[in-house]
């Protein structure tokens, strides 16, 4: 059985605007195992890039998280402390966004911009320090980032509250109606905070006891780790004195003498990275993603790059933590088609050289046709349909998933594009029923009555559409998709019997 790395369960997140609460993502529920790539697949405004945020803990201020959890490493990521996520965001799990120049600062030469992050973390000792004291300091931390979340989360709905009592149309009685709730929300908010804070109390100061003590203990090996790295390397250069002292010829000499440097280097270097390591492992991580002369493109502006170029840029400062998991946020938008090409086959690459596990967002199946192990499509906030690649693409059954497949230009289809109508759904007002019904010429009358449930096609394979039910008429997939997969199967078929 694959090894889960990452876990979304139930994620319920709204987002409080001036126009109302726009309920961005619904219920949603997804694993990620690790080597592989799960492509989240979507119109805009489907909530795979809020999703993504969510596990990278980048939400809005205005972010509303109502329900689920983000288990990663056996934590919920919705109620760690921002302490912890600095230890994660970037470290342990990566971002790639879709507009490199946005990403970039255009007034920063790239290098600078590539070892920004090392040199940050480049204090050896305090990075030691750090990590001795992590999980005791995380452990205490995370005790009153859970209560602030709580006491925020009771906050958030009191605005709510307050919000709608504004409404000019509502009537004296409701206003009234409202304010009296507005009244007992405080109250019970008031009480909340009191009891929050006397558990948060009597849990924290076992915790700080424990904390102290760590920190006194890690100064201890902090201390002794510094001395045997003094003492390892007086010893290395005093032997390597001796040979220089009896070298019997001038290029002896100057091969101990380079020796000698290299011991000293590598001690500055056990302590701190310096600018000079750090150029070095920038320059290696940007002849890995492929950009020629590093050295000269070190020194550049990210406008002397083309939109692939700063593609390649971002990825390597991305990859310069040694992330396990890589979020790729539609990487490849701004791209025209041969260099989108490019950038795949080189996140794939990085993937399968780094053992990494991808997340890969995007709104273009043909894009992820190639790399992904399994597939999630999204709308409305909600996954419609969720399977492995190939089940997906050669047995999609929602007629969302048909939509997309059905508009994606290919040049063995001879029939025509077929364009999704209309546009998604408000989700300040979410449609009641299947939120693609709408724009489905396949809906029925119960598809603007109730929300279909998951249906199982396989142990993999899932669609929430009432089309799977076992009293819904028999429909078959639009022509244009069910030749594209004939079609597709038949080029499999002739490449495997070559």
């Amino acid at each position: 059985m694959a090894e889960k790395v990452l876990s979304v369960n139930n994620l319920v997140i709204n987002f409080k605007t001036d126009s109302g609460l726009v309920q961005a993502v619904r219920d949603v529920s997804f694993e990620l195992e690790k080597g592989e790539t799960l492509c989240i697949v979507g119109e805009s405004g489907s909530g795979k890039s809020v999703t993504s945020k969510a596990i990278m803990g980048i939400l809005a201020n205005n972010a509303i998280i109502e329900n689920g959890s983000i288990i990663y490493e056996g934590e919920n990521l919705l109620e760690v402390s921002e302490e912890e996520f600095y230890k994660i965001r970037g470290h342990k799990i990566g971002m790639i966004f879709q507009d490199p120049l946005s990403s970039l600062n255009p007034i920063v030469r790239i290098g600078k911009q590539i070892t920004e992050a090392t040199l940050i973390n480049s204090n050896k000792l305090k990075l030691l320090y750090n990590d001795l004291i992590s999980h005791d300091l995380i452990a205490y931390k995370n005790v009153i980032a859970k209560r602030n979340i709580a006491i925020a989360n009771e906050e958030k709905h009191l605005e709510q509250l307050v919000a709608a009592s504004k409404n000019e149309d509502l009537t004296a009685e409701e206003k009234a109606e409202y304010n009296e709730k507005i009244k007992a929300k405080k109250a019970e908010i008031s009480a909340f905070r009191k009891k929050i804070n006397a558990e948060t109390k009597e849990k924290l100061v076992p915790l700080k006891a424990k904390l102290n003590e760590t920190k006194k203990a890690a100064k201890v090996q902090v201390k002794e780790y510094k001395a045997k790295v003094n003492a390892d390397c007086k010893e290395k250069i005093a032997k390597l004195n001796e040979e220089l002292s009896s070298a019997k010829s001038e290029e002896e000499a100057k091969k101990i003498k380079e020796k000698i440097a290299a011991a000293k280097n590598e001690y500055v270097n056990s302590l701190k990275i310096t600018k000079a390591e750090a150029k070095r492992r920038a320059l290696a991580i940007m002849k890995e993603v492929g950009i020629p002369e590093p050295e000269r493109r070190f020194k550049q502006y990210p406008f002397e790059f083309s939109g692939g170029m700063r593609q390649r840029i971002v990825i390597a400062i991305a990859l310069t933590a040694n992330p396990e998991i890589l979020i790729c946020d539609e990487p490849t938008t701004a791209l025209d088609v041969t260099i989108q090409a490019q950038i795949l086959e080189l996140i794939n690459r990085i993937k399968d050289e780094r053992k990494l596990s991808c997340i890969f967002i995007t709104h273009d199946l043909g894009v992820v046709a190639n790399m992904a192990d399994r597939v999630a499509v999204m709308y409305a906030g909600k996954i419609v349909e969720y399977g492995k690649s190939e089940e997906v693409f050669f047995d999609p059954r929602h007629p969302y998933t048909w939509a997309l497949l059905a508009s994606i230009p290919d040049v063995d289809s001879k029939e025509r594009l077929d364009a999704i109508p209309g546009t998604p759904p408000n989700m300040i007002y979410p449609p009641k029923g299947d939120a693609f019904a709408i724009r489905s010429k396949y809906a029925m009358k119960i598809d603007f009555e109730k929300e279909p449930p998951f249906f199982k096609l396989s142990d993999t394979h899932y669609a929430a559409t009432w089309l799977l039910d076992e009293r819904a008429p028999k429909v078959e997939m639009p022509k244009i998709v069910s030749e594209r997969i004939k079609n597709s199967l038949k080029g499999g078929a002739q490449s495997e019997q070559r």
